[in-house]
């Protein structure tokens, strides 16, 4: 089994790396993980629950990285036995690609061995469920990423300088009141009337009342 693909992150590449070397934020990312621990030659111990088809075991294994070269790559390699079930081995080449400063790209080159019951389920099967288990750990990966590296809101335009928010205020005033003396200006002296019956000095009130609630909205 081969599997080869590439995802953006919303996050940087130094993020993306200390998450996917970080035990937990693994273990937390891979449905069916019971243990995620790093054991004492330096690899790390792991129980997953698995179900593929009508077959569903426990695996017990451990996962060991090679070629590490921070932040950019490294290999793991990993097995797991799941008694009757079957085996799993093989190795998975991780890349992270810089985008900017806030994003950048993880590419993956698997493969893997499958033997016992599990290989009985076909090669069709066994693929569509590695690939679901992929796409499920990078949607909780990238749920776990906005979550310790939120995006960052707009500024609250109240907390903005005073100072700044009052020339800003003042300035709109002395716009709305220009808007209106022209308005007021251009009107004729005799209160002619539009052919829907509405006199135009109606209309210039109604301009003053609307511009007066905006005023009062922007305090």
């Amino acid at each position: 089994m081969e599997m080869h693909a590439s995802r953006p992150l919303a996050v940087s590449q130094q993020q993306a790396w200390e998450a996917l070397n970080d035990p937990q934020a693994l273990k937390q990312c891979l449905a069916g993980c019971e243990k995620f621990e790093p054991a004492e030659d330096g690899s790390y111990a792991v129980t997953m629950a698995v179900k593929i088809g009508p077959v569903s075991a426990k695996f017990n294994g451990k996962v060991t990285l090679s070629d590490v070269l921070p932040p950019q790559s490294y290999t793991i390699a990993f097995e797991g036995q799941g008694g009757v079930a079957g085996f799993g081995k093989g190795q998975a080449k991780v890349g992270l690609t810089p985008v900017d400063e806030s994003h950048c790209e993880l590419q993956y080159d698997v493969q893997a061995q499958v033997g016992g019951k599990i290989a009985q389920l076909g090669q069709r099967l066994i693929d569509g469920a590695a690939k679901n288990m992929a796409e499920d750990f990078f949607a909780r990966f990238e749920a776990l990423m906005q979550e310790r590296y939120p995006a960052e809101e707009a500024p609250d335009p109240s907390e903005a300088d005073p100072e700044l928010a009052e020339l800003d205020t003042r300035s709109w005033e002395h716009d709305a009141a220009s808007a209106v003396q022209v308005q007021l200006d251009a009107a004729p002296v005799a209160p002619p009337r539009e052919k829907s019956g509405v006199p135009v000095w109606a209309w210039v009130l109604g301009a003053v009342v609307v511009l007066g609630a905006l005023w009062l909205l922007s305090k």
